[in-house]
């Protein structure tokens, strides 16, 4: 932490905030060139300036873990796992999809429709287990998230007619929804500033490695059509086993302090007033961010969710070694997620999701062209490892955009609408593909996965890069002493001890002093 002796206090000033979205898009677009960054300074006053100071130097990743205190790890791993649990429950059925048609003597793309239901429902689930993480803590709407969640993996598999087996999954989305916000709220809100990009990097790498251990399931129970009950099995027991453990940890520290710090500004009623509040400030980054997830979620569904259904269709591979090469993809994913997210505290998260973006876009040819399990391992690794690479700035990335006291809310809701904008991505890639062919080596005709998700994903790596170009960038914020669900004055203060990069806020040590005299 810095202290105000080490603190520069002699920058270089710079222009003031321009206003307007499209005053706002040239002046980020400009800073995005710019190697230092531009900080907003304000004093006790509300007196603010803005100046350009010096980025993080890389450091050495074991010492920014050494950052964190056994109880922020304690935070971080329960939030990590919930989200891993969260992750093996939806791939339980994305990777399985084969299957499922057969099962059900239904097609691919109506099985499909589930995903799309899925995704579709998660926003709603978002908006009322993260209002209610802000609320009320987020021990227990987590606890209720993952027991419910386990539940309804076991209704999935008594689901014995194609109707019930929807509906199931579109509750199952709901539940799902409320998983993220809470889950990355609680892993992060105790990381110190510094170690934020390496450890959103690992957290959100948790959904990733819960699509390794489905399908790593899904490799052990073999390709034969009911085994898809067993993986669903493991699934509800993962997301159950959370929920009970997170029973026998405390709430966390920082929200119950928080809201004893707020409790007299939070008389009944306050919390949704001031939400209101917020949202009628922040719109503008609400729009923003929402946008900007709608492009990630296309991007990581479209890459992702019908990758298996490819290799055993188009690559003609066996259930095994389709299995295999999946579970290949998503350890470049894990790699790439933990590296490039590291990489975002001294590049910067924009810099760091445009060049993560444009290198996925690049590689897609070597991606979709290959024939043979090695091969196709080889490219999912390092296409996923680009492409979850630019998710792994994002779990930081939102949690620094969003207002200091709706840390909960606002991630998971932006996050959970772009994914239900971006939910029939699964169900069109196979809608397309179904209907288009072509024709392999050896004279059989297949249809067209490879084409389909390659297009589809050099439009949305694009759209990715000039959303992010644009968009604003708020790296080191800080947001510990915010309190939760409380948007006042005092919430938004800043200790001396922390700085903000790219256009957030910071206060001037000399009148922070001043002010403890």
């Amino acid at each position: 932490m810095a202290t105000p002796s080490t603190r520069p206090v002699a920058n270089e000033p710079a222009d003031d905030l321009a206003q307007g979205i499209i005053p706002t898009a040239r002046q980020s677009f400009r800073d995005l060139f710019i190697w230092k960054q531009r900080v907003v300074v304000s004093n006790a006053y509300g007196e603010t300036r803005c100046e350009w100071q010096q980025p993080d130097r890389f450091q050495n990743p074991i010492s920014l873990f050494a950052q964190l205190t056994p109880k922020a790890w304690l935070f971080f791993i329960v939030g990590w796992l919930a989200w891993v649990a969260d992750a093996f429950d939806f791939h339980a059925l994305s990777i399985q999809t084969v299957k499922l048609a057969k099962y059900y003597g239904r097609s691919k793309s109506d099985i499909t429709t589930a995903i799309t239901l899925t995704l579709l429902l998660r926003s709603v689930g978002a908006a009322i287990f993260g209002l209610a993480g802000d609320k009320w803590g987020r021990k227990w709407p987590m606890v209720f998230n993952m027991l419910v969640l386990g539940l309804l993996q076991i209704a999935t598999i008594y689901s014995s007619q194609f109707n019930q087996f929807l509906a199931v999954r579109s509750l199952f989305g709901l539940f799902m929804g409320g998983v993220y916000g809470n889950a990355i709220a609680m892993a992060l809100e105790q990381c110190p500033s510094k170690a934020r990009g390496l450890m959103s990097g690992i957290l959100q790498q948790g959904y990733s490695f819960g699509y390794v251990l489905a399908a790593c399931a899904n490799l052990g129970v073999g390709g034969a059509v009911d085994t898809w009950k067993t993986v669903f099995w493991i699934g509800a027991g993962l997301s159950i086993a959370v929920g009970i453990i997170r029973m026998f940890f405390p709430e966390s520290q920082q929200f119950i302090e928080a809201k004893k710090q707020g409790k007299q500004a939070s008389s009944p009623g306050a919390f949704w007033r001031e939400t209101k509040l917020m949202l009628a400030k922040e719109w503008k980054m609400c729009v923003y961010c929402i946008f900007l997830m709608t492009w990630f979620n296309f991007y990581s569904h479209t890459s992702q969710d019908s990758y298996t259904t490819f290799m055993l269709t188009q690559k003609e591979l066996s259930n095994q070694g389709a299995s295999r090469a999946s579970i290949m993809m998503k350890v470049g994913a894990c790699v790439g997620g933990t590296i490039i997210g590291y990489m975002s505290q001294f590049l910067g998260r924009r810099r760091t999701i445009i060049g993560s973006a444009l290198i996925s876009a690049v590689l897609i040819p070597a991606w979709i062209l290959p024939r043979g399990e090695p091969s196709l391992s080889a490219s999912g690794f390092f296409m996923q490892f680009f492409v979850q690479g630019a998710w792994g700035v994002i779990p930081i990335h939102l949690n620094e955009l969003s207002p200091p006291a709706y840390r909960s809310t606002f991630p998971g809701v932006t996050y959970q609408i772009g994914n239900m904008i971006s939910s029939p991505s699964a169900q069109i890639v196979n809608a397309i593909a179904e209907k288009t062919f072509i024709t392999l080596r050896s004279g059989h005709k297949v249809e067209a996965y490879g084409p389909v998700m390659g297009i589809a994903t050099a439009i949305i790596a694009l759209g990715i890069v000039f959303s992010t170009m644009f968009g604003p960038e708020k790296r080191g914020r800080a947001f510990e002493h915010a309190v939760a669900g409380v948007e006042t004055a005092s919430s938004e203060k800043i200790s001396a001890d922390e700085e903000d990069e790219e256009k957030a806020t910071v206060e001037q040590s000399e009148v922070k002093t001043e002010g403890k005299n």
